[in-house]
């Protein structure tokens, strides 16, 4: 063979080579990413207790006993980067590509839906109202007419104050007087007790364990004011996050199943919640 054809020949070997390299390169999605740095960036919200808090200097809650529980089965040697972030910049920074999955209580709704990758439920997000114990002036839901009410901004929950809001004007009745927008429900619960507020709305997960910590001082009403909604974890829509999602998602089924799920809701809140384990339902809202 001619030296000019051995180059030749060498020439097509490299390039096609290279275009194996590129095309599983190419290929290669973001679990693929991951599992080949050692390292996966999560996002959290962490006041949101008992989802997640701030216990000295460490993040921890259900969520985060739930996260670890997964990723020790699914992801052995891959080291956690948990970010604590204000809610409001959580699924923005998703979309943009600032971290790779949520790892915090996201109630599940249409327009979300739409646009992000839910996993499966992994508790009840159903709403309540909280208000202050002894407060006669609350004791249904049609009291809420002329009163002020907050919850957090560009939650689930404010969602749901909101659409009762609207449904109490469409029926020709005053509807709430002030609808206030926190970054934290901690801000919205001091305002309660301080009397700044009638009512806070909030997720009734999250409600048992504040007034079990807090005797004397808040109570709820006993009829909720929306439809039954789940929390879910959130990644990216699309081919390149879909196993990362699976990954997740399957854990937390698995979770459920297995008994897992129920002992941390015990742990952490104090009951149990029967949330389905093997697809998120359809929102309601």
């Amino acid at each position: 063979m001619t030296r000019h054809k051995q180059a030749l020949s060498l020439g097509w070997a490299l390039l096609g080579a290279a275009t194996i390299f590129s095309t599983a390169a190419h290929s290669a999605d973001q679990l693929d990413r991951i599992k080949a740095s050692k390292t996966i960036t999560i996002a959290t919200e962490a006041r949101y207790a008992p989802f997640e808090s701030v216990e000295n200097g460490r993040i921890v809650g259900y969520d985060v006993d739930l996260m670890n529980y997964i990723l020790e089965k699914k992801l052995p040697g891959v080291k956690v980067k948990q970010l604590d972030l204000p809610f409001q910049g959580i699924l923005p920074g998703l979309d943009a590509q600032k971290f790779d999955f949520v790892v915090t209580a996201v109630t599940v709704n249409k327009q979300r839906v739409e646009h992000f990758a839910f996993t499966v439920p992994i508790a009840e997000s159903t709403v309540a109202l909280l208000k202050r114990d002894g407060d006669d002036s609350l004791n249904s839901l049609d009291d809420l007419n002329g009163k002020v009410v907050g919850s957090q901004a560009g939650s689930g929950q404010l969602q749901v104050l909101q659409a009762f809001d609207q449904k109490l004007r469409a029926s020709g009745k005053p509807g709430i007087k002030e609808i206030k927008q926190y970054v934290s429900f901690d801000e919205a619960y001091a305002d309660l007790a301080n009397k700044r507020l009638d009512g806070v709305a909030q997720s009734l997960a999250n409600l048992g364990p504040l007034i079990k910590a807090r005797p004397g001082i808040f109570t709820t009403l006993k009829p909720m004011l929306g439809p039954t909604t789940y929390f879910g974890w959130v990644g990216r829509k699309g081919d390149d996050s879909a196993q990362l999602v699976k990954l997740f998602s399957d854990g937390i089924s698995e979770a459920n199943h297995d008994g897992t799920m129920k002992a941390l809701q015990q742990k952490w809140f104090g009951f149990v919640m029967d949330v389905p384990a093997d697809q998120m339902p359809a929102p309601a809202l």
